[in-house]
């Protein structure tokens, strides 16, 4: 499928999404009490509580390839592929570096919130 839209048009769309500060992320932030809403650490948990060692991040159903709603893309695989599965092996890594320094790690898929 070609892009409808020009190369400037679809770099303007792309700089809109937001990696924090999302949806799911403002609507828990105020519930989420005892943790600290802090993407600055390594990671960018959405939620951090350095007492109890606990990160929490809540992954996009598109960005980290949810089982249950994940949709291959349509146009630019060959960019959009990779990109997805970096994402996915990130995560992976990001669990092993917090659960190796005594870390609980919590992931939510943004489905989960709705």
């Amino acid at each position: 499928m070609v892009d409808n839209l020009t190369k400037a048009q679809r770099s303007y769309c792309m700089s809109r999404i937001k990696s924090m500060g999302t949806k799911p992320e403002l609507n828990h932030k105020g519930k989420a009490f005892s943790f600290l809403y802090q993407s600055k650490t390594f990671g960018s948990p959405d939620f951090i509580n350095y007492k109890t060692k606990v990160a929490v991040f809540i992954d996009g159903c598109f960005w980290h390839k949810c089982p249950k709603h994940y949709v291959e893309p349509k146009s630019n695989k060959k960019y959009w592929l990779p990109k997805l599965e970096r994402n996915a092996t990130r995560a992976k890594e990001v669990n092993i570096a917090y659960k190796s320094a005594g870390w609980k790690v919590v992931r939510i898929w943004e489905h989960e919130l709705k």
